[in-house]
């Protein structure tokens, strides 16, 4: 018989969820919320309303997709954390209820755990061990994989986040909320040694962006007192040199992490694993070190509940399952 799990992705601004049989992804569904847009940024409250709203439906529009009826589920996984706790909360308490319901198991799953299983959602997929550079607008992390739910975190952010990084430049740059994925657009048109910003020296494997956002909040500071269109005029360029800088600083510590482990299976994940910049540079350096490279699809790199789904099966065939007293955590390392 085969296998159904219904995963249900909540941590942040996107409500989703999805249905994966026998570890095929056979739904995924994503709910957006554009109500952020208008604050510059996601308001905890207003995001836990909307999922308050959204889950039923994308629920119900999952499992009609998948063409799985809710009594044929064997399982129900939700994600555990990191996150938004009120996010969380609504996600882990649908979830817990349906479980109970149907009198089936419940799978608890790591936000962070589910980006790097990603890769697996679909072939090609890395082989063991692997390296992971995990980059979203929260986290920054190298991660060394040795099986599905076996990871250690070898390389973390000391303090900002690369998606922290582009969403506040663009915000200096006067560009709407969310500024990464416009950085990543104006960037493709720009020149991007135009503008040079520094590279932190920071030993080891860790990374650090708050040095680097100052960096170019005192140089926009500076050019807009003597030019106040300077931004204006010099957008593309901007954004280029900027992600160009972002970009060097990830693969500059992937490339260190290779050469310190031997491993040359590398892959990328999380919502910055996006941004084309970062992809092609990815590839680039992939060809020239001789690594065997792997980058998710664009819609499995944001926010999902495929990644959760995947991750979810892994847990199933493990025989890893969470009791009703599993609670969601703001924070919590894998």
């Amino acid at each position: 018989m085969p296998v159904h799990i219904l995963a249900i992705e909540s941590s942040c601004d996107e409500t989703s969820a999805a249905v994966i049989t026998d570890g095929k992804v056979l739904s995924n569904i994503i709910a957006n919320q554009t109500v952020h847009e208008q604050y510059g940024g996601v308001v905890p409250e207003l995001a836990s309303r909307a999922h308050q709203e959204n889950i039923v439906p994308v629920v119900d529009q999952a499992l009609k997709q998948a063409g799985v009826d809710r009594k044929d589920l064997n399982a129900i996984a939700f994600t555990q954390s990191p996150g938004l706790i009120g996010a969380l909360l609504v996600g882990s308490c649908f979830a817990k209820a349906l479980s109970l319901a149907l009198e089936i198991p419940l799978i608890a799953v790591h936000h962070m755990q589910a980006h790097v299983l990603a890769n697996f959602i679909e072939d090609p997929k890395p082989a063991f061990p692997f390296l992971c550079l995990t980059v979203s607008g929260g986290h920054t992390q190298i991660v060394l994989c040795e099986s599905p739910l076996s990871m250690k975190v070898i390389g973390e952010t000391l303090d900002d986040a690369a998606g922290e990084a582009f969403d506040k430049s663009a915000k200096l740059l006067g560009l709407p909320y969310p500024g990464g994925p416009l950085i990543d657009k104006y960037a493709q048109t720009g020149d991007p040694r135009r503008f040079r910003f520094p590279e932190p020296q920071i030993p080891g494997l860790n990374f650090s962006f708050s040095g680097l956002k100052t960096a170019i909040l005192y140089f926009l500071q500076q050019h807009q007192l003597q030019d106040p269109g300077f931004v204006q005029a010099n957008l593309a360029d901007i954004c280029a040199s900027v992600q160009e800088r972002i970009v060097s600083i990830l693969i500059n510590k992937l490339v260190k992490a290779s050469k310190e482990t031997g491993i040359k299976e590398i892959a990328i994940a999380g919502g910055v694993s996006a941004n084309k910049g970062l992809r092609n540079a990815l590839q680039q350096q992939g060809a020239k070190l001789g690594w065997n490279t792997y980058i998710p699809k664009f819609e499995y790199c944001t926010d999902n509940a495929a990644m959760i789904a995947i991750t979810a099966w892994y847990k199933y065939l493990a025989g890893d399952f969470a009791g009703l007293d599993a609670v969601p955590s703001a924070r919590a390392a894998f």
